[in-house]
């Protein structure tokens, strides 16, 4: 991903991999590639797997599930870990062809899912209103978890996951998520991308204790930031 987290077709279509992976939505980021650019990746992979990971597309707003028919190198991967609250469980889903579903059967493990799992599944799967609900809620908070973010002076790209990416150019967070931690919320931090945190969406009163700890950690952060961007153009 490029720094505006924006999917480098043409550079995964050019490694000529014999399987490819998207995150869609992208972790860390909650970032979205359409349908339409993935279909084209699709076609540029010229019969090699494109392997498309949906493990939050439940709180996104379009799904690349109708690239399965339509192309027969693509398979869509889903999980119960997030929208339906199992993530304890380890379950998920493969859509793709016949053809690539009964060669995953043949190297799959015997009894790769316990009975729990099972019975957990297939009961989440008949309350499947009771996720859409969950996941309209979550949505509606994270509109305004954005929204607070970015009045902090964040950069927060639209997210389309139950969490969001808030990034401040320059500045490690790393000190930020560990006074967090103290105050008892949990954040994460990646050395690799240090100016940013990703921000799971919890619930009304747990977001607003984060942002009633984090402005006082990141208004001198911005400030600083601000000085110095002045101090630049002067």
């Amino acid at each position: 991903y490029d720094p505006g987290f924006a999917i480098p077709i043409l550079g995964l279509a050019r490694t000529r991999a014999r399987l490819t992976i998207v995150c869609n939505p992208n972790s860390p980021s909650g970032t979205m590639v359409s349908p339409k650019v993935l279909e084209h990746l699709a076609r540029r992979l010229d019969g090699r797997f494109l392997v498309i990971d949906e493990a939050y597309v439940d709180f996104a707003d379009s799904h690349a599930l109708g690239l399965v028919r339509k192309h027969s190198n693509v398979l869509v991967l889903r999980s119960l870990s997030k929208s339906f609250s199992l993530a304890g469980m380890r379950l998920g889903l493969c859509f793709a062809h016949p053809e690539i579903i009964d060669g995953l059967l043949k190297v799959k493990d015997s009894y790769n899912l316990s009975a729990p799992a099972i019975a957990a599944g297939a009961q989440a799967l008949r309350c499947a209103d009771w996720m859409r609900a969950n996941v309209a809620r979550v949505k509606r908070t994270r509109a305004r978890a954005e929204q607070a973010l970015s009045a902090m002076g964040f950069r927060v790209p639209p997210s389309s996951a139950n969490f969001v990416w808030a990034a401040l150019a320059g500045c490690n967070l790393g000190p930020v998520a560990e006074a967090l931690r103290r105050c008892g919320i949990l954040v994460r931090h990646f050395p690799l991308l240090p100016d940013g945190l990703r921000i799971s969406i919890g619930k009304p009163v747990q977001m607003r204790a984060l942002f009633k700890e984090l402005r006082p950690l990141v208004e001198p952060l911005v400030r600083a930031a601000s000085d110095g961007r002045g101090r630049g153009r002067g």
